[in-house]
């Protein structure tokens, strides 16, 4: 069984601070790992509200099969354990946030899902703390998996480009030592998180064209990432939709990673 996620202050962004205010006191944090549970319902329903209808969220049965991951079967030679992380308020729902982390040989790597904070905790730092949780989990992986808890660890969100509503939470992430991948350089398409029948009903996999967001934690000022290093970032990501959607719906996402530069370097910008 995995360790318990916790608060770390050293896992903040250089941008986060004023997370720290933050009394933590207030918060029973579950890791929630059993879609039967009461929490998982609430969790998950929270997250389907905010995301369901724009197809922006993975259904129960897709969630169910990554909680039932083992981490030894390591497709693409990586180990992958997914969580959900529900923290309450008393038996209120504060905030929700899954993420996925990877590591391989000398390298741990964060998929950030969703993360959302429920209206009455918003603005109060607690949205510094859900971009923090996912540092601990790649060094709660490591350890499980033996590795140093040294190994360098990237953090990795999908997310719309740039629009009037998306202005104010790319800012946050900005501001939180994320970096985007320019997108006029390289192109980055998310999956089509549709259900396989809807999928065949209208023509086949529709890929969502997103900004690639990155955080190299303890070095945000990074302005490039090898493009070596890149194709092997979003074949991480690709190789962990794999494991739930089929072939064919990520055939297209693939071809586009074929299409990746090889050599050099790309440039990071600012997210907004």
């Amino acid at each position: 069984m995995a360790t318990a996620p916790q608060f770390f202050p050293e896992d903040l962004a250089p941008g986060d601070g004023k997370s720290l205010a933050l009394d933590r006191s207030h918060f029973r944090m579950e890791c929630v790992r059993d879609v039967g549970a009461a929490e998982f319902r609430t969790a998950y329903g929270a997250l389907w509200e905010e995301f369901g209808a724009a197809h922006e969220i993975e259904n129960e049965g897709v969630i169910a099969r990554r909680l039932a991951w083992k981490m030894e079967e390591r497709p693409g030679g990586w180990a992958m354990r997914y969580e959900m992380i529900a923290l309450f308020a008393g038996e209120t729902l504060a905030a929700v946030r899954d993420h996925t982390a990877m590591t391989r040989e000398d390298q741990a790597l964060v998929h950030l899902s969703h993360s959302l904070v429920m209206p009455a905790w918003r603005r109060t730092g607690l949205a510094g703390w859900l971009r923090a949780l996912p540092v601990d989990a790649a060094r709660r992986l490591c350890a499980d998996c033996g590795l140093s808890d040294k190994t360098p660890v990237t953090l990795v969100a999908e997310m719309e480009h740039l629009t009037e509503a998306t202005a104010f939470r790319l800012k946050a992430y900005g501001k939180a030592g994320f970096k985007k991948v320019n997108p006029t350089v390289v192109p980055y398409h998310q999956p089509d998180f549709r259900p396989p029948e809807i999928i065949d009903e209208t023509g086949g996999p529709k890929p969502l064209p997103f900004a690639l967001l990155l955080r190299n934690v303890g070095h945000e000022t990074g302005q490039t990432i090898t493009a070596l290093s890149l194709r092997e970032l979003v074949g991480a990501l690709y190789t962990m939709y794999e494991r739930e959607f089929r072939a064919p719906d990520m055939a297209q996402c693939w071809d586009w990673l074929e299409r990746f530069p090889e050599t050099g370097t790309v440039q990071l910008v600012e997210p907004a």
